[in-house]
Parts: structure tokens; C-alpha cells; sequence
């Protein structure tokens, strides 16, 4: 046979392989680049961590776990979110342990979709989304936000895109492009709009701890919205462990139920040597981390003034490890102007429409990298943008 097409789904063939991955591989391939792209902490994770995970494979830690994932380990993950957000969720019914929040997002979509419902998706966005909804045969509803509005969602934009197939409500703050964050009145404006269309709130975390000026609130903390909001949160970048895929979800017994089916025949559950790892940055590694947040904040700020300096006019991110600055000083679109910014500068950021079409006109330069490297990017930038400035 010379192909498969005719064999493989129109909903797969239908997605767009990842902008992000894309450009990862095309950085792959090319020597002497200063990567700004892919969003990893470039600490390695902290040597207690890994030394917990050693020990438990030389204690012969190498078996399943139950589905839901150890026991320790959502006790400890219960009694973080308590203290972080102010919720309690039980251990034993309350908190499912998947590989990622990627895994998290991916069941909790198809044990809540029917065929054709909708999700609304605040974009600029993390790109997994929208294709998330698509596999589980929803359909995604982009929600524009603007950099006049600090990339926050507003009530009368979720009001606006709410039809009856409206079934969830995806919220990511801080938010991965922009840095966004949404703050406790910014999430109390949409509450009563959330309650009254019975929408379910799939809540990603994952950056809550990234969060430079003021302290990440939930909105499952607030009235009416515990029993209508999954949170989901991990440890790939608050403890630099993207590499051992650790996430988890928390929320009402029942959601948790049905993730929790799909998880166990397709998953059945997350490494034992991750999870125990997992507890040990849970008890004891809260030093490491504000020392890296305190490391991403100065570099946040290095980052941020230097894009303006440069004519990258740029929001200043609150939250995550991202800028997201304007390329529209340039006669070049966002995947113009990074394919020739890796080819002609060897820096590699992602092109803003990536995120979707609102983050067209923009790209995304992570900040996750040394201060010796975003100095050098820097400079190579501004000797990009003398060249493509329009005239």
C-alpha cells in the first residue's frame, strides 16, 4: 500500500500538528541555537526529588498502584490544594493522579462531552486545547482576549458565546502564552454567569505557583463553584519535573468517578517512582521552588524590559514564564518572523497564532532559560528587528 489515509479518522487528519513542536524539532536540527520556545524549566529537578525516586526503585518501588494513584500521595496533594487555595478535597474520592495535567485535560473532555458540545476556550491558548475538545467530538468556541484588558477573560465575552450545546468553560491562569493571571474579583464577574448556564469549569493550575505579585486564587474557592470545577495542577514546572509526568485532577466525587474510568482502562495509572517522587516535593520541596520562582521572576523582568528596549512592545506577564510581546513593528507575520529569527539569528521563539488566532501579531519568548541566554537573545533580536522594522 503507498498510504493509510483513507484509514486514518477525518477528526485526526482534520488537527494541525502542534506550532510549538514544530518549532522544537526545527531547533533539533540546527546548531548553536538559544531556545526561548519550549516552555521547560531549565533547572534540573532538585536532588532530594530525584534521590526519593532512587530510593524507591532500590526498595523495589516497581509495581501498579491503584488507579486513583498512592494513597500518600493524594493525601499530601489534598492537603496542598487546601492551603494553597483555601478547598479541601477528600483523598479517597476526591483526587485522581494522571501523567500530566495533559492527561487530566484529555479524560476529563470525554467523560464530560457528548458529541457536539461546546467548549469555551479563552484564547491566546495552550495548544492542546482546542484539539483536546476536537478528539472527544466537542466543539471548541474561542474566547478573544485583548492585551488592553491584560488578556483576562470578561464577563460580557463568556456571556456573549454562551448556546445552548455550552457544556464547559476552560480557565488557564496564569496563562500559558501571555502570563495573564485573573484575579479573585475578576473570577467572581463570571461567576453567576458560569452558574446560571450549568457550566462545568475544567480549572488548569498547572502555573498557580508562578505567580510574581499577587497570590494564584482558584475559583473553585468561590461561591457556588466547588461542585462545578475541576482543578487540575501538577509538578512539571513549579518543581522542574516536566520529564516525569506528574499531574493530577481534584473536583466532585462524581467527575472524579468517570475520569477515573477512562483513566484506568487507557492509563491505569501514573509511575510509582514519579508518584513518590511527587511526595517528596510536596513535603519537602517548598525551598527549591521559591528559589526558582524568585530565579523566573528576575528573568521575567530582564526579559520584559528588554523586549520593550528592543521595540517589542510587550504586556507584562504576571504570572507563568512567558512574554508575550507585539512583532507588528515588523512587516512580518508571527511564523515569518520566527522561522527567520531561527534561521538568520539562531533564536528560537513560537509564533503567537500558535495559540490561536488572536495570538497572531505576537510571539511567545519563554523565559525559562539562563540570564546568560535571554542577554544573548536579546542581542540578537535587536539586530533582527533593526533589519525587519517596517520603514
Amino acid at each position: 500500500m503507498n498510504s493509510m489515509q483513507n484509514y486514518i479518522s477525518d477528526t485526526v487528519q482534520s488537527l494541525k500538528p502542534s506550532g510549538i513542536r514544530k518549532f522544537f524539532d526545527l531547533v533539533s536540527q540546527t546548531e548553536g541555537v538559544i531556545s526561548l520556545g519550549v516552555g521547560e524549566p531549565d533547572f534540573v529537578t532538585p536532588w532530594h526529588i530525584r534521590e526519593a525516586c532512587l530510593y524507591s526503585l532500590e526498595n523495589g518501588y516497581t509495581m501498579y498502584t491503584s488507579n486513583l494513584g498512592l494513597p500518600e500521595l493524594r493525601a499530601e496533594i489534598a492537603q496542598y490544594e487546601q492551603q494553597a487555595i483555601g478547598v479541601e478535597y477528600s483523598p479517597q474520592n476526591q483526587i485522581l493522579v494522571t501523567v500530566g495535567v495533559s492527561e487530566a485535560i484529555d479524560i476529563a473532555l470525554r467523560a464530560l462531552l457528548e458529541q457536539g458540545d461546546e467548549v469555551l476556550i479563552p484564547e491566546p491558548c495552550y495548544v492542546s486545547y482546542a484539539p483536546g475538545v476536537l478528539l472527544a467530538y466537542g466543539k471548541p468556541v474561542a474566547l478573544a482576549s485583548s492585551e488592553e484588558d491584560q488578556y483576562r477573560l470578561r464577563p460580557q465575552e463568556l456571556a456573549a458565546k454562551i448556546t445552548p450545546r455550552t457544556k464547559v468553560l476552560i480557565l488557564a491562569y496564569p496563562n500559558n502564552p501571555t502570563g495573564a493571571i485573573m484575579e479573585k474579583e475578576d473570577l467572581e464577574a463570571l461567576t453567576d454567569i458560569i452558574i446560571k448556564n450549568d457550566l462545568i469549569v475544567i480549572s488548569d493550575e498547572i502555573y498557580a505557583e508562578l505567580s510574581y505579585n499577587t497570590r494564584h486564587y482558584s475559583i473553585a474557592a468561590l461561591p457556588g463553584m466547588y461542585d462545578r470545577t475541576i482543578v487540575m495542577n501538577g509538578f512539571s514546572k513549579a518543581y522542574a519535573m516536566t520529564g516525569w509526568r506528574i499531574g493530577y485532577a481534584c473536583g466532585h466525587r462524581d467527575l472524579i468517578a468517570a475520569m477515573t474510568k477512562i483513566h484506568q482502562y487507557t492509563i491505569m495509572c501514573a509511575p510509582i517512582m514519579a508518584q513518590k517522587a511527587a511526595i517528596e516535593a510536596l513535603r519537602h520541596g517548598e525551598t527549591e521552588m521559591h528559589k526558582m520562582v524568585a530565579d523566573y521572576n528576575y528573568r521575567r523582568k530582564l526579559m520584559y524590559n528588554g523586549l520593550n528596549e528592543i521595540g517589542l512592545t510587550c504586556f507584562e506577564p504576571q504570572g507563568a514564564f512567558y512574554c508575550f510581546p507585539s512583532i507588528r513593528n515588523t512587516a512580518l507575520n508571527s511564523e515569518e518572523f520566527s522561522e527567520k529569527l531561527l534561521f538568520e539569528e539562531k533564536v528560537a521563539v513560537v509564533p503567537g497564532n500558535a495559540f490561536g488566532v488572536s495570538g497572531e501579531g505576537h510571539i511567545r519568548c519563554c523565559y525559562a532559560a539562563s540570564v546568560k541566554n535571554i542577554e544573548m537573545a536579546l542581542k540578537r533580536m535587536q539586530a533582527f528587528v533593526n533589519r525587519h522594522s517596517k520603514a
